[in-house]
């Protein structure tokens, strides 16, 4: 019988992508200092975080839903889910800020946004090929097709969180308190530009996988 995978949560690939530190101190440490960015991301998800349907232009919109993929071990909800004709899903993943994002930053939008739709493929058992990520500032979408190389990453990185997390054990109260000293050895800090100061991640170092 198949054992099936540690779960991870669909938002900790986005921050993996990002910065596993980060990831690591979010998901790991529980240690994490909101800011005037986390802020207003969190003024973005307070609509789509409260569950509800509504049919508008005759389709059917569901926000919040719950998604997992026992295959993956992927756990989390969607922003807006649409349900185009014959029932098919279209995730798409609110964000703050404007969709010209830097090629970097865009790319950890960009799996998540897969994994959702990897999600949606195994919960209907229909193909998911497209979703949009929706950012707040410039009220557009972005369209992303779900390549085989996002789809590739969303594992890889599934099972470099699953690997972090039996590599080190819970942090004890004071290492939290002291910004996540527990993984110090596993992801070392280091000086980033003062931009990146500014918006509270001093602690991580921009890294990819």
């Amino acid at each position: 019988m198949s054992v099936e995978p540690e779960q991870v949560p669909l938002s900790a690939l986005q921050h993996w992508q990002y910065c596993p530190r980060q990831c690591g101190l979010i998901h790991l440490e529980q240690v994490f200092d909101d800011n005037v960015y986390t802020l207003r991301g969190q003024a973005v998800h307070a609509k789509t975080d409260q569950p509800g349907v509504e049919t508008a232009k005759g389709v059917r919109v569901e926000r919040a839903l719950p998604m997992w993929h026992d295959a993956l071990g992927l756990i989390g909800k969607s922003d807006v889910v649409e349900f185009l004709a014959g029932g098919m899903p279209y995730p798409v993943e609110y964000k703050h800020g404007s969709r010209n994002k830097a090629a970097d930053i865009a790319t950890c939008d960009d799996i998540q946004l897969a994994a959702q739709a990897m999600c949606l493929e195994a919960m209907t058992g229909k193909p998911v090929n497209e979703g949009a990520l929706y950012y707040a500032t410039s009220k557009r979408r972005r369209v992303v097709p779900i390549t085989a190389q996002l789809r590739s990453d969303v594992a890889r990185i599934a099972d470099a969180i699953r690997q972090m997390v039996g590599q080190r054990p819970a942090a004890t109260a004071p290492e939290r308190r002291a910004g996540g000293q527990a993984l110090q050895s596993l992801f070392p800090a280091r000086a980033l530009p003062a931009a990146n100061h500014a918006r509270g991640v001093d602690y991580c170092p921009r890294r990819t996988v």
